[in-house]
C-alpha cells in the first residue's frame, strides 16, 4: 500500500493533497526540507494550463513542486505570469499558505454535485489536459479550496511514483528540479553545480 493510499477515511472524501501558493517553488520547497525535514521535492516544469475562471477561459502559466509527507502530499505553486486566476487573486500577505486540499475522485459529476448540493460552487475548472479538476469555492468556511481531481490511471500511476521516491528517500538531493533525463539540483551560493541524475 502507497503512503497516499491508507485506509482511512473510508470512500471518496480521502484527501490526498495540500497544495500552498508560494512566490518561488525552489525556495519554498527548501523551506519545507529545511523545518519539516519532507522531500525530496519534485519541481516540475513551467507549464500552460487552460482554465475556465470569472466565466472565462484563460492560459495560466505555472510551476509545481510535489513531495510526500506520510499520508499527504505537500504541492507548491507558482504562477509565472499575471493572468487573473484562482492562485493570483489568492491573499496571503507574502507568505506561503494553503490553498486547497484535494481529494481524486472515479466520478467527477457526482462529486461536483455532491459539493453543489451543499451551496458550494465552481470557482474555476481546468480545461483540457486529458482529465478534469474543478476547484470548489469552500474558502469562506473553511480558509481554503477543495480540488477534485478526476483520477485517470496515469495520474495516480504519478502520485505512486512521487510517494515511493520519497518513501525510500535517504535525505540526498532534497530538491529535484526534474528534466527529460532525471533531475538536477539548485545551484546556490553554498554547493557547486550538480550533474544530471535518473
Amino acid at each position: 500500500m502507497h503512503l497516499f493510499e491508507q485506509p482511512w477515511p473510508e470512500g471518496e472524501f480521502r484527501f490526498f493533497q495540500l497544495g500552498h501558493v508560494v512566490d518561488d517553488v525552489v525556495a519554498a520547497a527548501a523551506g519545507w526540507v529545511r523545518t519539516f525535514g519532507v522531500g525530496p521535492f519534485h519541481v516540475l516544469p513551467v507549464v500552460e494550463q487552460q482554465a475556465d475562471y470569472g466565466g472565462e477561459i484563460r492560459g495560466v502559466r505555472i510551476q509545481v513542486a510535489v513531495a510526500q509527507a506520510g499520508p499527504v502530499q505537500i504541492e507548491l505553486i507558482q504562477q509565472h505570469c499575471d493572468t487573473p486566476s484562482i492562485y493570483s487573486e489568492w491573499s496571503r500577505a507574502g507568505k506561503s499558505s494553503i490553498h486547497q486540499i484535494a481529494t481524486v475522485t472515479r466520478d467527477y459529476d457526482a462529486k461536483i454535485a455532491h459539493f453543489d448540493s451543499l451551496g458550494y460552487p465552481v470557482a474555476a475548472q481546468g480545461v483540457g489536459g486529458g482529465f478534469r479538476v474543478g476547484y470548489i469555492d469552500t474558502v469562506a468556511d473553511f480558509g481554503f479550496y477543495t480540488e477534485v481531481v478526476e483520477a485517470p490511471p496515469a495520474f495516480l500511476d504519478q502520485v505512486r511514483a512521487i510517494s515511493d521516491t520519497c518513501a525510500g528517500w535517504d535525505g540526498s538531493d532534497p530538491v529535484r528540479i526534474m528534466t527529460r533525463d532525471g533531475y538536477r539540483v539548485p545551484e546556490d551560493s553554498s554547493s557547486h553545480p550538480r550533474t544530471l541524475k535518473s
